[in-house]
């Protein structure tokens, strides 16, 4: 009830049942958004760092050290035979194989050290030099007092009897089990490499030296191979500690004992000549070994003082000529021993006069394992072929250990910084994941990865950032509200286009367009704002009742027509243009006469395709920025004699700055994040060039092209994901930034 009297207002009663039920059932409803809001957001929160951390997850074991684990130790299997010139083990690691002193193969497991086979040298005579081709072709040589040289190969035959794998080793001669005549002298230093043509051997003794090379070839009509001999003597090296073919056949490295390496020229094999004379090693060091790196490529020398040197071929660009250069180098504390190299991998494991056992990976530079195996004994080390298993043998006999080392071609320098790659004349950044040849250096730099992301969100917003901010400032502050209302739906309806649609059509379509009319793409980029101020001013000189036959605010849709006809214009006008400026090949004047690449899809497309799917983006949230600013502040403005254009710069943009911001940098964040634009308009070409007519690999088109085609677990698969991390802290950093400057510019331009 409500009482009333003369001079006073109805008392309301706020104690209904009707109004406190409503009450209740309005907290409810506020606590229940409330916790539903926090839900939400928490929601996102967690489901952004289970991302995070998934990544991480998959990352963190790049970076983890190796291990090794000791399995067995037994004596020498086939003792009698002599101590091992050469130990390995076949694909399973379950048999071991080493070749005795007096030429015997014996075959052993690798569990327990039992003799499996021992083959006996089909010679006699006794062996005084031996070279291993390589450690992957099990192709091994046994060099004579008689000057002939015996070629052996260990192979494994695999069966499943009863369903249970058996391995069966056994010795093949490939050229026969009659030696080959070689010198005419006792071999002491011997060096075997084959190839597809044939194969060279280099041997040298007390005082000669000589080599022969033998090429295969294939009769049409008998398909039978016949052997063609070419035999040379070559300048002897005094103290000559090992001889080394190169990989192709085309050079002979003859290194002394004091580390100083003679490289022959073979290409001529009737004249060969002493190419080059090289010290390399330093001080008092002796010369341990020279052999070569996967793939034969790096000559590797370990000397005596702990070091171990990298060489290999760099041509030089004045004399076109290949020299053997020094690349990198590692070094320990004692004199080594010996030294061994993976089989698929650019890694090799040192052994020195203490037992330690350390192993490197020669791209990355990285140790990843540092171990006293054994003691002063310790005299030869080899590794399996799939580099998890590592034999050792000393006074003891052979120990067996197995290695734990996934990743060790990837640290912070061959991911972030210069790389000096076999083959290449100086270091780079690189990336290239994957290559036909079995004997590939992986290079897994991300530099060329960012810069093209970087490179391609740059071209994108330096389009769109001016056409959209400018667009949006128009349409929200001096355009006519019924047609801002048709103009922003059309432009927001742009941002539902595929981005697949935009970069199809940015690589079949305009990119082509483009190439072809060069000339006309940098002539609108002049006329086209020409034409539009030179039109603006002649608008503004027509008389006044001519001008009022628009109505304000529509005048924009009279410069259609003059974009149209600009744009016909310059296309019409494009043939002439090249033709006189540029002697009618503009492509071929920007290449050859200002020496600047040209790829038909490079940076100047996808910055049009791109920053065309980018626009709606920061043209909305500019629009609703400045469109949102009170308009008490404008007519107040406008009241104290402010022009539109005052009011526009020193009003209303301050005031939008945050949401102008804040749209610039969503704007980036999609350019930074887009994939199929940049996979199909450019050339996807990993190379760091800010040359506008080059393409580029971003690092989201980078995973879209090699996730689905990387091993799971392997390095490759690792850095990949390591790449979407990079990503990932991008984004995130340009978020932050964003945030804290849009914070800053509200609290600035809040009063207003």
């Amino acid at each position: 009830m409500t009482k009333t009297t003369d001079h006073q207002m109805p008392e309301l009663d706020f104690d209904t049942p009707a109004l406190k039920r409503h009450r209740k059932i309005r907290a409810l409803k506020d606590r229940a958004a409330g916790t539903g809001i926090a839900i939400g957001g928490s929601s996102v929160i967690l489901a952004v760092l289970l991302i995070c951390f998934y990544l991480l997850y998959e990352v963190a074991p790049l970076f983890m050290g190796a291990s090794i684990e000791h399995k067995a130790t037994y004596s020498l299997p086939a003792q009698q035979e002599g101590e091992s010139l050469y130990l390995t083990t076949e694909e399973q690691a379950e048999i071991g194989m080493r070749v005795a002193s007096n030429g015997s193969i014996v075959f052993f497991s690798i569990a327990d050290g039992s003799v499996i086979q021992t083959v006996t040298n089909p010679r006699e005579e006794k062996v005084t030099g031996f070279a291993v081709e390589s450690d992957t072709s099990g192709l091994l040589a046994f060099g004579y007092e008689d000057g002939k040289v015996l070629v052996t190969k260990h192979n494994y035959r695999i069966s499943y009897p009863d369903g249970v794998r058996q391995i069966t080793p056994f010795v093949e001669y490939p050229y026969g089990e009659d030696a080959i005549q070689v010198a005419d002298f006792s071999i002491t230093n011997l060096s075997f490499r084959e190839g597809e043509e044939g194969f060279t051997l280099a041997a040298s003794g007390e005082s000669q030296s000589t080599i022969l090379k033998v090429t295969k070839d294939v009769n049409f009509i008998t398909e039978e191979v016949e052997l063609t001999e070419e035999q040379e003597t070559l300048p002897f090296i005094e103290n000559t500690h090992s001889l080394l073919v190169s990989g192709n056949q085309r050079y002979l490295y003859v290194a002394t004992e004091s580390g100083q390496v003679n490289e022959f020229d073979l290409r001529d094999f009737s004249n060969i000549r002493l190419k080059d004379t090289i010290q390399a090693l330093e001080g008092d060091a002796q010369l341990v070994s020279m052999s070569y790196l996967l793939g034969n490529t790096s000559v590797m020398l370990a000397d005596s003082s702990g070091r171990v040197s990298q060489w290999f071929n760099v041509r030089d660009n004045s004399t076109n000529e290949e020299k053997l250069t020094f690349i990198r180098d590692v070094d320990q504390t004692s004199g080594l021993t010996n030294i061994a190299m993976e089989q698929r991998r650019k890694g090799f494991a040192t052994l020195d006069d203490r037992g330690l056992v350390a192993v490197y990976n020669a791209t990355s530079e990285r140790q990843v394992i540092d171990e006293v195996l054994s003691d002063e004994s310790a005299r030869l080390i080899s590794f399996a072929p799939r580099a998890n298993g590592l034999l050792l043998e000393d006074g003891k006999g052979i120990h067996f250990y197995y290695v734990d080392n996934e990743h060790p071609e990837v640290s912070w320098s061959s991911i972030w910084g210069q790389v000096w790659y076999e083959d290449y004349q100086e270091p780079t950044y690189t990336w290239q994941s994957s290559a036909s040849d079995n004997d590939f250096e992986p290079k897994y730099s991300l530099m060329p990865l960012a810069f093209g992301t970087l490179k391609a969100a740059f071209y994108a917003m330096l389009m769109a950032v001016p056409l959209a901010i400018c667009g949006a400032i128009y349409t929200a502050y001096f355009m006519a509200p019924a047609l801002r209302r048709k103009i922003k739906p059309i432009i927001e309806l742009m941002e539902a286009l595929p981005t697949v649609i935009l970069g199809f059509l940015a690589g079949l379509f305009f990119a082509p367009f483009l190439e072809e009319n060069l000339a006309a793409t940098f002539s609108i980029l002049i006329i086209l704002p020409l034409g539009i101020v030179a039109f603006a001013y002649l608008w503004s000189r027509l008389p006044q009742n001519i001008r009022w036959m628009v109505p304000e605010g529509w005048q924009p849709l009279l410069l259609i027509p003059v974009i149209i006809l600009l744009a016909w214009f310059c296309l019409g006008m494009s043939p002439f243009i090249e033709l006189y400026a540029f002697d009618g090949n503009i492509r071929g004047w920007i290449t050859n006469d200002l020496g600047i690449t040209f790829d038909q899809r490079n940076a100047l497309v996808v910055g049009f395709a791109m920053g065309f799917a980018v626009i709606p983006t920061i043209f909305s949230i500019t629009e609703d920025a400045i469109f949102s600013v009170p308009k008490a502040l404008t007519q107040g403005s406008l009241a104290l004699g402010a022009t539109y254009w005052q009011t526009m710069t020193r009003v209303v943009l301050p005031t939008a700055s945050p949401g102008i911001f804040s749209a610039v940098m969503i704007g980036m964040g999609r350019a930074v994040g887009e994939t199929m634009i940049v996979l199909m308009a450019t050339g996807n070409t990993p190379i760091m060039d800010f040359n506008i007519f080059e393409g580029m690999r971003t690092l989201a088109a980078n995973l879209a092209v090699e996730v689905p085609e990387s091993e799971v677990g392997s390095s490759h698969y690792r850095i990949l994901f390591l790449a979407a991390f990079v990503l990932f802290i991008f984004t995130f950093i340009v978020n932050t930034i964003a945030e804290t400057v849009r914070q800053h510019l509200r609290k600035k331009y809040g009063s207003l």
